[in-house]
């Protein structure tokens, strides 16, 4: 419980809610106290709270916040079972590893089955983006997440797919997402070749690998326009592009 000494006429604000408490008076042991808070916000004495009420259903009618409470929770236990297992192999647990991995899968399963319920997601600004990625997994998956996100994503596999994606589609992307260590056609070629087409000027490029920028032989800024490090922090990532697409249109 959070304690906090107020004089008459001071207040007390809760920002996440737009609620404003004030002290109108203290006489003994009895303080008036005033609130302003939506309609929506429930403001009950403590003696008249009913325990069989849900008195937030209100606040929340999609459910977002126990879909999302589920979900954080499933993912804890799921990453936990993964950290677990790997400990296993390293000691030869091959058995109790695999049995470890059959929980998490349980675990996978139920927040699939959580996430398929609707719920309202953030509103960001509208971007397109080109992500070049040679794994597939990260690919599939960083690809799911942005798109829940709100931005339209085309994939590459790699440079040349990423070069002939760019000239073939006339609705250009504004940020293309380029992982520097790929068969075929690497990161840093791509890049130049992206920079020495004026059709793509413009055209926002950020490198991607577990190696910082000073290992290849792009600069930035110039050659591309930020950099992030492998393994990437998706928040952080949708965090970043939304920014710069606020800045772009400002």
């Amino acid at each position: 419980m959070l304690v906090l000494s107020r004089r008459v006429q001071e207040t007390i604000v809760l920002p996440t809610i737009d609620t404003t408490l004030e002290i109108l008076s203290v006489k003994g042991n009895v303080a008036r106290v005033g609130i302003q808070a939506p309609k929506k916000l429930p403001v009950l004495r403590g003696e008249l709270i009913d325990p069989t009420v849900q008195y937030n259903d209100d606040l929340d009618p999609s459910g977002q916040r126990k879909q999302v409470h589920q979900l954080r929770n499933a993912l804890n236990l799921a990453s936990m079972g993964i950290g677990l297992a790997d400990r296993q192999l390293d000691i030869g647990q091959n058995r109790e590893a695999r049995a470890t991995l059959k929980t998490v899968l349980r675990e996978v399963n139920a927040m699939c089955q959580v996430a398929s319920t609707p719920a309202t997601v953030e509103k960001r600004p509208a971007c397109r983006m080109l992500l070049v990625e040679d794994d597939a997994n990260e690919r599939r998956l960083l690809a799911g997440f942005l798109r829940l996100s709100g931005i339209e994503v085309a994939i590459a596999k790699d440079g040349v797919e990423a070069i002939n994606y760019l000239a073939s589609n006339k609705d250009k992307p504004q940020i293309v997402l380029m992982d520097m260590l790929m068969p075929n056609c690497d990161g840093p070629t791509a890049v130049r070749a992206i920079r020495n087409t004026p059709e793509h000027a413009g055209i926002k490029i950020y490198g991607v690998s577990g190696a910082p920028a000073e290992s290849f032989p792009l600069k930035t800024p110039g050659d591309v326009d930020g950099w992030f490090r492998k393994p990437l922090d998706p928040e952080r990532l949708v965090g970043e592009i939304a920014r710069m697409v606020e800045t772009s249109a400002a």
